[in-house]
């Protein structure tokens, strides 16, 4: 499936109180991961959730946060993972991109978070946008369905 033919991210339903989620991006790409990041929101707001955002310095600094958010007085019911990745010249893409993505993984199995990822991983920008748009499919608010989804699947097994 591309993405041209993928189903336009909806909101779930979440029952109980509203939740709270983190969204932590690396804006290095602003103009996609704004456009993530409004995905996002809006499937979190639509969900009936609240959110706040960080900004961390880049891809690999993801995981770190969210595990740094882990261990602060904070809490949150959710994580949304935001970034861009665009292939370049050297082998920096495959390291940042598997790096991060392990990471997210570890950390989400770890310590069982309800965690939705929109790390985009493209060879040009033009694939980056696409994915980002406004008007249509969103893989921030692809990220923010997951991750309420996952909300609800811990509810379910009395585990939120």
């Amino acid at each position: 499936m591309s993405t041209a033919d993928a189903p336009i991210p909806r909101a779930p339903k979440i029952k109980g109180v509203a939740p709270h989620f983190l969204i932590v991006r690396a804006p290095y790409y602003r103009e996609v991961v704004d456009n993530l990041t409004t995905g996002a929101r809006s499937i979190l707001t639509e969900a009936g959730a609240t959110s706040e955002t960080l900004d961390v310095a880049g891809a690999y600094e993801l995981p770190q946060a969210i595990r740094l958010a882990l261990r602060g007085s904070r809490k949150y019911n959710g994580y949304v993972a935001l970034g861009c990745i665009i292939r370049g010249e050297t082998d920096h893409y495959e390291f940042i991109s598997k790096s991060t993505m392990d990471g997210l993984m570890n950390v989400a199995l770890q310590f069982g978070l309800c965690l939705g990822t929109g790390l985009l991983t493209c060879d040009t920008m033009a694939q980056a946008q696409a994915r980002s748009t406004l008007d249509g499919f969103n893989k921030g608010s692809e990220a923010a369905v997951a991750s309420v989804m996952q909300l609800i699947a811990a509810q379910h097994f009395g585990a939120a």
